[in-house]
């Protein structure tokens, strides 16, 4: 049963909220993020991406960048641009993207039930991402940015959070991207006493998005306790900020791959390669949005082409063999471009679903790459279905959208 806790929440003054909420600290560089933070002092870019006030050519991973961020967020604190709240708290938070809602509950999650596996994964971390994550959380002395949790809709929970819905939420904002936030309070003792317990009959919560953040939090959870000779399991640091939304309001995008070449081939040799595991059809109409599983939208030479597996390239019975990011990599990117390794490979990259398939022929077209891939999106089934399995998902098969705003709510360690 999954520990779901209330928290005395550090957030912006109401008037100033949409000034200093910030995009995530992973989807900008830090020269986008100096572009978007410039002029802002407020924007909470300055905490989770601080090297964006020393000199470019700081090292990103150096000690005095965690200390500018923890210099940071202190200001906004000392200058009461953020306030901490007087009672343990849920929070409500609903993110509007295209005429599609979807409402996540905040509060922290529980150390020891990461590493017990009640919260479940389907990625692998890459160490320097982790400890870049553990270096700021512990040096802040907070979590600055929740993890993007899901759990199987849960009937008395969606009908706890409509009735929550009806007050009026303390942020209402609209931000560049055209995303519309809203956050509500939930701090009456018997609400939050009542939501506390609906939580405790959900049997797993799974990452969705901030694998890095959720391992840098029980790390950081766990060097506290093994450094407490009087650690009793009820501090602070034995909880990280998550918010929690239900399967069945998430939407999962498409992740496609562009390559830069084709493997010493000739055009045609490289389609009728393809034509070994795939039926290969041109797209006259242009660009080629796969309709379904098993189908692949492929551009080459300012052309597109329909890809659709044919049967026994597939294996049904294996969650990870029946994905379509597996597909591709088992017959067409292994054998036919010799790209074995997705996670260190230079010749592959990969391209967010937001972007458009207008990206991926950009990408082509300028000659950067020489080939791109088009995919069908991952279903939030088959995500829980195989961090259910306890197994690991192929780098880039997930892109969630829309993204949390940072800085809505920190939570302390201590």
């Amino acid at each position: 049963m999954a520990t779901f806790r209330p928290f005395l929440g550090i957030r912006p003054l109401s008037d100033n909220v949409a000034t200093v909420a910030s995009r995530p600290y992973d989807v900008l560089n830090s020269a986008e993020a100096r572009v978007e933070a410039a002029g802002n002092p407020l924007s909470f870019l300055h905490v989770v991406k601080p090297e964006i006030d020393l000199p470019a050519d700081v090292d990103p991973y150096g000690d005095e960048v965690y200390a500018k961020g923890r210099d940071n967020f202190g200001r906004l604190l000392e200058f009461g641009q953020v306030k901490r709240d007087e009672e343990p708290s849920y929070y409500l938070y609903r993110l509007t993207m295209d005429g599609r809602s979807q409402t996540g509950v905040v509060g922290c999650c529980s150390v020891d039930e990461y590493f017990d596996g009640r919260i479940k994964k389907h990625e692998l971390t890459r160490p320097v991402k982790e400890d870049d994550r553990v270096r700021h959380v512990e040096t802040l002395n907070a979590n600055a940015e929740a993890v993007f949790f899901s759990y199987r809709g849960n009937e008395s929970i969606d009908g706890f959070v409509s009735e929550q819905l009806s007050g009026v939420p303390v942020y209402d904002f609209t931000s560049e991207d055209g995303i519309r936030h809203e956050f509500w309070t939930v701090s009456d003792p018997e609400e939050v006493s009542r939501l506390q317990s609906l939580f405790a009959d959900v049997p797993a919560l799974y990452v969705a998005d901030g694998h890095h953040r959720t391992a840098a939090a029980a790390r950081v959870g766990k060097e506290r306790r093994e450094a407490n000779p009087d650690h009793d399991g009820s501090e602070e640091y034995n909880f990280f900020l998550a918010v929690l939304f239900p399967d069945d309001q998430l939407k999962i995008f498409d992740y496609n791959r562009v390559v830069t070449d084709l493997n010493g081939l000739s055009e045609g040799e490289f389609l009728a390669k393809l034509e070994t595991s795939f039926d290969v059809t041109p797209s006259p109409a242009g660009a080629c949005r796969p309709s379904g599983m098993r189908e692949f939208g492929l551009y080459l030479k300012g052309n597109w082409f329909r890809l659709r597996a044919k049967e026994g390239s597939w294996n049904d019975d294996d969650p990870i063999g029946a994905l379509d990011v597996t597909v591709l990599s088992d017959h067409v990117l292994e054998p036919i471009l010799g790209i074995t390794d997705l996670r260190r490979d230079k010749r592959i990259d990969f391209v967010g679903g937001i972007r458009g398939l207008g990206e991926l022929e950009r990408r082509v077209d300028s000659g950067e790459m020489a080939v791109a891939f088009a995919l069908h999106p991952v279903s939030m089934e088959q995500l829980l279905t195989i961090a259910d399995a306890d197994q690991i998902m192929p780098p880039k098969t997930t892109w969630f959208e829309p993204k949390l705003r940072s800085g809505l709510v920190v939570h302390e360690l201590e």
